[in-house]
């Protein structure tokens, strides 16, 4: 697994580096990066259940979208360096906390380390189901080496129009990948295995609807619910938070109207989806984004 790292292209970047030696787009090296781990009880409920989810949040990211909200750890690398044996520990010390998994949040760039780590311990130490946490932004084959590993995909689903994602992610091709990604995730996982109302395995699209693309978002439910139906389920998210004042896109200084997120879920019901999470007005907050603390990592 290792050697990945000496000509990654895990995500569509290609960057071909030897992350031994040099930093890609993702600012990522051969090093596992943490910027945080706690039970977190804001995702969907399947997901936090009661206890909380084991959230493990990787520092770096390859997709760096403008408006993010941890724009700390994706874009200034905020976070501690580890090694696979910490993230180990890691892992089983959120179990014995009561998370009710553990939830890899943009874990792209650590693939190898991870899958490692999880061919240790997974249903051996470690029971609980595994979350892999995504932008999608990454390659088919990045997906295929965690067949077996990942029990629940979290899946975002950022742009239809690819335009939109060379305006605000610099890909130009972010429809085709995400699209493909999510084909060989549903692949492995198949439909939704829900147990005393905790997801064990299937997949969550998440469709954060950004301020003025509604339309965009409408495009991608339609496309998710003819291609999957009710074998997924879908997360609608209202919860767009600015985080700065952006000069050229001035519908990203805007929080999501309820004008807006209205219209997208009554669409996606009008289209006869069930499967799916709404949001209400008190997600979009800067409250509900995590206060990255790496001391105790």
């Amino acid at each position: 697994m290792d050697d990945i790292l000496k000509n990654c292209k895990l995500c569509p970047r290609n960057c071909h580096i030897d992350r031994y030696k040099n930093l890609g787009v993702c600012g990522a090296s051969s090093k596992i990066k943490l910027a945080h781990y706690s039970l977190h009880m804001w995702e969907e409920p399947i997901i936090s259940g009661d206890t909380g989810s084991g959230t493990v949040f990787f520092s770096n990211c390859n997709l760096k979208c403008i408006f993010c909200q941890n724009r700390d750890i994706s874009e200034g690398g905020y976070g501690k360096e580890i090694n696979n044996k910490r993230l180990e520990e890691i892992f089983l010390e959120l179990q014995d906390m009561g998370a009710n998994n553990i939830n890899l949040v943009t874990p792209t760039m650590y693939v190898p380390q991870i899958v490692s780590v999880l061919n240790k311990i997974k249903n051996k130490q470690l029971k609980i189901p595994v979350i892999y946490n995504t932008s999608s932004y990454e390659n088919v084959s990045t997906i295929k080496l965690l067949k077996g590993n990942i029990d629940v995909y979290l899946a975002d689903f950022k742009y239809f129009d690819n335009e939109l994602g060379e305006k605000y992610s610099n890909c130009k091709n972010y429809f085709e990948v995400a699209s493909s990604t999510i084909e060989e995730m549903f692949k492995q996982v198949g439909t939704p295995i829900i147990e005393n109302n905790l997801m064990k395995k299937g997949i969550i699209v998440r469709v954060l609807v950004l301020p003025g693309h509604v339309d965009d978002a409408k495009k991608i439910v339609e496309y998710l619910y003819k291609t999957y139906q009710d074998k997924i389920f879908i997360s609608i998210m209202n919860q767009y938070t600015p985080m700065k004042n952006f000069k050229d896109f001035p519908n990203l200084n805007n929080k999501l109207s309820s004008d807006e997120y209205n219209e997208i879920v009554d669409y996606a019901y009008d289209l006869g989806i069930r499967n799916a999470f709404i949001q209400d007005d008190e997600t979009a907050s800067e409250s509900f984004i995590p206060k990255f603390d790496c001391s105790k990592i």
